[in-house]
C-alpha cells in the first residue's frame, strides 16, 4: 500500500451494479426497498433491465409503452410489478384485485420509507416540519408519536420550509434515527453546517439525541455504512464520518460530535473499459467522484445515473491506525466495526513493536478495553446457557444465542496472533516482554475472566529463557501465577534446570487436591516420563504402577535412550520384587519387549540374577 493509499478510509465496492445510463431514450429509476435499478428504455416497450446488488442475473421484460413512467417498483420477492405513469394512478400489468386495509387523512408535502425497519415519514403542516411516522408489520399500520424538526431560524415565509433532500433515516447501533441536515442561517454566530440525530422509538417520543458538527457549509450528503455517519462534501470533495457510540460533549441531552478522523476523499476510482479483450486493453477510466449526477441512498449506496453504475460505500479500517492516534479512542472505535478482529490484532502487535512501542499505561488501558468486550460475551453465553439448562427457554421464545462478533478478542487470539509471536523477538527488553505479560494477566484477573494456562506458560518460559529465577519463585509464592495442573507439569519440567521447581509443582498439585495417579496421567500425557516417574517414586508408589503405561507414554515420543531408561527401571523393579527380570504375559509388554530387542538386541536385556 502506498503513503497516498493509507490515507483513505473510504471507497467504493469493487464491483458495483452497471446499468445502461440514462439518457432521452432511457429512464433510470431506483426502488430503495429491494435496491434495485430499473433501467426502462422507451416507457418500457423496448425493454426493462432490473438489477441490485444482490441479484445474480437481471431480470428483463417488456411492457406496452402507455405514456411516460414516473415510478416503477417490484413487490420484496419480486412477485407483483407496480407502475405509476400519472399523479394518481398505479398500475398492476397482471390483473389483480386490491382490498383497502386502512386509511389517514393527512396533508402530506413529502413522504421517506425506510426499508429495514418499515416505518414511512410523512412531512405535514405547512412548513413541512412537523414529521408523522407509520409502522408497518404483518398486514397493519401503526401510527407513531409524531415529532417537530426544529428549523435553523424562525421563517419569514409560511412557505415549506423543510425539504425531503435534508432529511435521512436509518438504522444506528439497532436503533432508528431520523437526520437532519441543518444549514445554519447566516445570523446565526455557529460556523457551518450541522447533522442533527433524533431518535425514534417505536413506542414513546421520538427525542433529539445527538448534534454531528460538520464546521462547513455547501451541499452535503448523508450514507450510513458500518453503524458509521458518513457525510459528504460536494464542493471539497471529502467525506467524514461521525460514531455517535464514541464519547462526545454531553450536555445532560444532547451530545455533540466532531468528526473522527480528518476530511479524505473516498479513495480514487478507476472504471474497467467495458466490451471486446480487443478494445479492453485500454487502461481504465478513473471515475469522477462527487459528481453532480450523484445521487445517495441511505444506507450506503451511492448511484450514478449519467455513468450508469451503483455501488456500495465501505469503510476501510487499517488507514484508520494511521489517523487515529489516541490508542484507547482508536480502540473504541474499532470494537464497534463488522471486520475488525484482524485490524485490532495488528495494533496490538504495532503497540509492542520496538518501533512503536507504547507505554504500558497505554497497553493496560487497550487490554482492558478487549477485556471488556470479552467478559460481556462470556457472561451473555454463561446466561443463555443457563436459562437453556434450567429449561426457561420455552417461555421465552425470543432468547437467541448471543452471537460472536468480531469484537470479542479471546485468550487464544491473543496467545497466536500478538503474545507467542512478541515473545520471541529478541530486540525487545525481556523486562518489558514480562511486563506486558502480566499486565495481560492482571486484566484478565480484573475482569474475572479465568487465565488460561498457556499463557501462564509464556511467562514462565520466558522467566526461565533470561535465569529469572527468583521473579518466577515470587510469582508462584503470592499467586501471580494461578495453580493449574499444565502448570503444575510445566514446573515438574523445570526440575533439571532449576531444583525447586519440583517441589513448587508438588505443592501446587496439593492445592489443587489432585489424586496422585491424576497427576501421573497429566505428566505422561505432556511426555514427561520421567518426571512422572520421579513424582511417583518421590511418594513410593512405584511398585504399584503399570509398566506398560510407562513404556507407551515412553515410546510415543520417539526418544529411544528414554525408552531403554524406562525398559531398564522396570526390568529392575520386576528384579526387586519377583526375582526375574522378564514380564509376565498379565503385565501386556510384549510389544515392548519385541520393540527393545529390535532397537538395543537381545544381549541389552537384563539377565536373572540369582543369590
Amino acid at each position: 500500500m502506498s503513503e497516498e493509499e493509507e490515507d483513505y478510509y473510504l471507497e467504493l465496492c469493487e464491483r458495483p451494479v452497471h446499468f445502461e445510463k440514462a439518457n432521452p431514450v432511457n429512464c433510470v429509476f431506483f426502488d430503495e426497498a429491494n435496491k434495485q435499478v430499473f433501467a426502462v428504455r422507451s416507457g418500457g416497450a423496448t425493454g426493462v433491465v432490473v438489477k441490485g446488488p444482490e441479484d445474480r442475473s437481471p431480470i428483463s421484460f417488456r411492457m406496452e409503452d402507455k405514456g411516460e413512467v414516473k415510478c416503477i417498483k417490484f413487490s420484496l420477492g419480486n412477485k407483483i410489478l407496480a407502475v405509476q405513469r400519472t399523479a394518481k394512478t398505479v398500475v398492476l400489468p397482471e390483473k389483480r384485485s386490491l382490498k383497502l386495509l386502512k386509511s389517514q387523512n393527512i396533508n402530506v408535502n413529502w413522504y421517506m420509507y425506510c426499508p429495514e425497519s418499515s416505518v414511512i415519514l410523512l412531512s405535514t403542516t405547512v412548513l413541512g416540519n412537523v414529521l408523522q411516522p407509520f409502522y408497518f408489520r404483518a398486514g397493519t399500520m401503526s401510527k407513531l408519536s409524531k415529532f417537530e424538526i426544529e428549523l435553523p431560524a424562525a421563517p419569514k415565509s409560511t412557505k415549506l420550509s423543510l425539504s425531503e433532500r435534508d432529511i435521512a433515516m436509518a438504522t444506528i447501533y439497532g436503533q432508528l434515527h431520523v437526520l437532519f441536515l441543518r444549514h445554519h442561517s447566516r445570523t446565526s454566530n455557529s460556523a457551518g453546517a450541522e447533522v442533527v440525530l433524533y431518535h425514534l422509538p417505536r413506542e414513546g417520543v421520538c427525542k433529539k439525541t445527538h448534534i454531528l458538527k460538520l464546521n462547513r457549509t455547501g451541499k452535503f450528503a448523508l450514507n450510513v455504512v458500518d453503524n458509521l455517519v458518513v457525510v459528504h462534501h460536494q464542493d471539497t470533495e471529502t467525506s467524514v464520518i461521525f460514531d455517535i457510540k464514541l464519547r462526545g460533549e454531553f450536555d445532560g441531552t444532547i451530545t455533540l460530535h466532531h468528526p473522527v478522523l480528518p476530511a479524505r476523499s473516498i479513495q480514487p476510482y478507476q472504471i474497467p473499459m467495458a466490451g471486446p479483450a480487443s478494445v479492453t486493453s485500454q487502461s481504465p477510466v478513473p471515475c469522477k467522484l462527487y459528481s453532480s449526477s450523484w445521487i445517495v441512498f441511505q444506507p450506503d449506496i451511492i448511484i450514478s445515473a449519467s455513468q450508469g453504475y451503483l455501488w456500495t460505500l465501505q469503510v476501510k479500517l487499517q488507514p484508520v491506525v494511521n489517523l487515529l492516534l489516541d490508542k484507547g479512542r482508536l480502540m473504541d472505535f474499532l470494537l464497534q466495526r463488522r471486520d475488525c478482529k484482524m485490524v485490532i490484532l495488528s495494533v496490538c502487535s504495532q503497540m509492542l513493536s520496538e518501533s512503536d512501542r507504547g507505554t504500558l499505561p497505554v497497553i493496560a488501558t487497550v487490554f482492558d478495553k478487549l477485556n471488556h468486550e470479552y467478559k460481556k460475551y462470556l457472561e451473555a453465553e454463561q446466561n443463555y446457557t443457563m436459562v437453556v439448562e434450567t429449561g426457561q427457554s420455552r417461555s421465552n421464545p425470543l432468547l437467541k444465542r448471543p452471537v460472536r462478533t468480531q469484537a470479542v478478542i479471546d485468550q487464544s487470539d491473543m496467545y497466536t496472533h500478538v503474545l507467542s509471536v512478541f515473545t520471541e523477538k529478541k530486540e525487545i527488553p525481556h523486562k518489558f516482554v514480562i511486563a506486558v505479560l502480566m499486565e495481560y494477566i492482571r486484566s484478565l484477573n480484573q475482569f474475572q475472566i479465568p487465565v488460561q494456562h498457556y499463557l501462564h506458560e509464556l511467562v514462565i518460559k520466558t522467566l526461565v529463557q533470561h535465569n529469572l529465577f527468583y521473579m518466577l519463585h515470587q510469582f508462584l509464592q503470592y499467586h501471580v501465577l494461578s495453580d493449574s495442573k499444565p502448570l503444575a507439569c510445566l514446573l515438574l519440567s523445570l526440575e533439571s534446570i532449576y531444583p525447586p521447581a519440583h517441589q513448587l509443582s508438588l505443592d501446587m498439585l496439593k492445592r489443587l487436591s489432585t489424586a496422585n495417579d491424576e497427576i501421573v496421567e497429566v505428566l505422561l500425557s505432556k511426555h514427561q516420563v520421567l518426571a512422572a516417574l520421579r513424582f511417583i517414586r518421590g511418594i513410593g508408589g512405584h511398585d504399584n504402577i503399570s509398566a506398560r503405561k510407562f513404556l507407551d507414554a515412553a515410546k510415543q515420543t520417539e526418544d529411544n535412550m528414554l525408552f531403554y531408561t524406562i525398559f531398564r527401571f522396570f526390568e529392575q523393579r520386576n528384579q526387586r520384587l519377583r526375582g526375574n527380570p522378564n514380564f509376565t504375559p498379565g503385565e501386556h509388554c510384549d510389544e515392548h519387549v519385541a520393540f527393545f530387542k529390535q532397537v538395543f538386541g537381545d544381549q541389552a536385556l537384563m539377565k536373572p540374577t540369582t543369590f
